[in-house]
């Protein structure tokens, strides 16, 4: 089963969730919903090399896929899905730019 970890307030974790609804392959895990799936996240973001672009330029990471394999990374198309196109609606950062 592939992990996903992200929250429902950003637009581009609620497309990848569109994709995957009813899917058995993934698991959608809302870092927002309680403190411990937060920590789950931050403990992979931090440990992680995948986010340093993200941490960078101040991206959250999010979404974040983890596969079987225990293999991190921000790029739906790695897992058979869509990325979203900030350009057809909001995005996440401050400064309009992603998540």
């Amino acid at each position: 089963m592939i992990k996903i970890y992200g929250m429902k307030t950003c637009p581009y974790c609620e497309y990848v969730d569109m994709q995957v609804k009813d899917n058995p392959r993934f698991e959608v895990i809302d870092i927002a919903s309680h403190v411990h799936k937060l920590a789950e996240f931050l403990h992979l973001r931090d440990s992680s090399p995948a986010f340093d672009h993200s941490k960078k330029v101040g991206d959250v990471g999010i979404p974040c896929f983890v596969l079987e394999d225990g293999t991190i990374t921000l790029k739906p198309e790695d897992v058979g899905l869509k990325e979203y196109d900030p350009s057809k609606g909001m995005t996440c950062g401050i400064d309009g730019s992603g998540c």
